[in-house]
């Protein structure tokens, strides 16, 4: 069995390691020699806080989170940390908002959502992206038999990535029999719901659009098939009950679908766009303007911890399974979570393919938070409906520098650095990174997304609204 350290840690141990730092820079001094970070930590203040309650989601992409406190990069940085399982992303962000808890493993619309006054109205800040991929789309096995018809098939497999084209006649015979095709996302402002709304559209199937100005957030204005919310770890028993015919979440749930036997996962974001953005860590603008040393010294814990994750072509993986398994922290059995977390994943059953970047923690800079993710959501946002109105390219780059903080991530970074615990290689340039990333293609539809220019891209959707377009 796998034990864990208390969820709190020794403060003596902590600040005995901060006494030795500063005899070691006084006896260096009297000696006349150069003092680095490497020896000592100088450059970020002692934390203006100390005691620390993180929250999460029973999801295996709040490894971060756990991997820094078992690991004790919380302890190194002279921070207590507790973390704590919330019950869904909502009361997640009110517990943030409210004070109760420090920060969180959030969505990446979170921030950006509740900044806009989509939901929950304040100010969000994020200065470190948690993961790439992570999520699939899972249906349930009458869906697939069906949906199976339609894909092409390649030594008795499926050929991938499988398309929302092969679903559409499904969706049509439901609604043609007056019965509505319904499917669950986890928020309205999660990758999962955007994600979702991605593939089906990319398909010719309308997910529906939002309309707050006339009081509806139901997202189902026009819809082929109905969307609505599911907490994750709910998903897998919302579909065998048939509440759903299918839903888009984060791991172990689409693996524990296939455990189970009642449903199929049949494409990865990974297959929708490659490596893109996932969870971030946030916290309250307000916390952040009161604690700038103590949220460098966060975020550098969870650089640390990021690293580990992926260190080595995912050596550790197995360990970080041990970890997420036990019931604090996923609560799922060691072989659901490792079914996708260890390089590989299993789509109908038995049917296991090779995905080593399915979930990413650290390589291909997934803990940078790039200007242009944030103007992604923003761009979902506004497609579909959660932004009522036309917004100028400027609205969107000022929103993105307003929520996402490469500032204080940089600084992290360069400490990280001085101190010999990471390389500057690992990392973009901080210096001279503007935040946008290069334009990305690597979507399901072809379709090239500049994060520069938003509107421009908005308007290569034939479904979904753009310009001066309002419902």
């Amino acid at each position: 069995m796998y034990l864990s350290k208390p969820m709190r840690v020794s403060k003596r141990r902590c600040n005995k390691r901060s006494m030795v730092s500063m005899g070691a820079a006084v006896i260096f001094g009297a000696l006349g020699l150069t003092v680095t970070t490497s020896t000592v930590m100088a450059a970020v203040g002692a934390p203006e806080k100390e005691e620390l309650k993180f929250g999460f989601i029973k999801l295996t992409d709040m490894a971060p989170l756990a991997i820094a406190y078992e690991k004790g990069f919380f302890e190194d940085e002279g921070l207590y940390v507790t973390l704590e399982a919330q019950a869904n992303w909502k009361v997640l962000l009110d517990r943030v908002i409210d004070g109760e808890l420090d920060g969180a493993h959030m969505l990446a619309g979170q921030p950006l959502g509740a900044t806009i006054g989509y939901g929950t109205e304040e100010h969000i800040v994020t200065a470190f992206s948690m993961d790439l991929n992570g999520n699939a789309i899972t249906v349930s096995n009458d869906v697939w038999a069906e949906m199976k018809k339609h894909v092409p098939q390649e030594g008795g497999k499926a050929v991938h990535p499988i398309k929302a084209d092969s679903l559409k006649p499904i969706v049509e015979k439901y609604r043609s029999g007056g019965k509505p095709f319904k499917m669950g996302m986890v928020f309205p402002v999660s990758t999962h719901n955007y994600e979702l709304r991605y593939w089906l559209a990319a398909g010719g199937i309308h997910p529906g659009f939002y309309a707050p100005h006339k009081g509806d957030t139901s997202g189902q204005i026009k819809a082929d098939v109905l969307l609505s919310v599911t907490p994750p770890p709910q998903m897998p028993s919302t579909m065998e009950a048939g509440t759903i015919n299918g839903y888009c979440v984060g791991e172990p749930w689409n693996q524990q679908a296939i455990f189970k036997g009642i449903g199929v996962p049949v494409v990865t974001d990974y297959e929708i766009w490659k490596n893109n953005p996932e969870k971030v860590f946030g916290v309250s603008k307000k916390w952040a303007d009161a604690n700038p040393n103590t949220h460098i010294r966060v975020v550098k814990a969870m650089i640390r911890a990021a690293q580990w994750l992926d260190a080595n072509n995912n050596a550790n993986r197995p360990e970080a399974v041990k970890i997420l398994s036990q019931s604090q922290y996923v609560g799922a059995d060691y072989d659901v979570i490792a079914n996708s977390m260890t390089g590989t994943f299993e789509y109908e059953k038995g049917d296991k393919r090779a995905a080593t970047d399915f979930n990413v923690f650290f390589r291909y800079n997934a803990t940078y938070p790039y200007y242009s993710d944030a103007i992604w959501y923003l761009t979902q946002m506004r497609r579909w409906g959660q932004i009522a109105e036309y917004k100028p390219d400027s609205w969107y780059k000022d929103m993105a520098k307003k929520v996402y903080r490469p500032d204080i991530y940089a600084q992290a970074a360069k400490e990280l650095i001085a101190e010999g615990k990471v390389q500057a290689s690992d990392f973009p340039d901080l210096d001279k990174e503007t935040g946008f990333r290069e334009p990305q293609k690597d979507f399901i539809d072809n379709i090239v997304y500049d994060g520069s220019k938003p509107n421009d891209y908005l308007k290569k959707f034939k479904i979904g609204l753009s310009d001066k377009q309002t419902l």
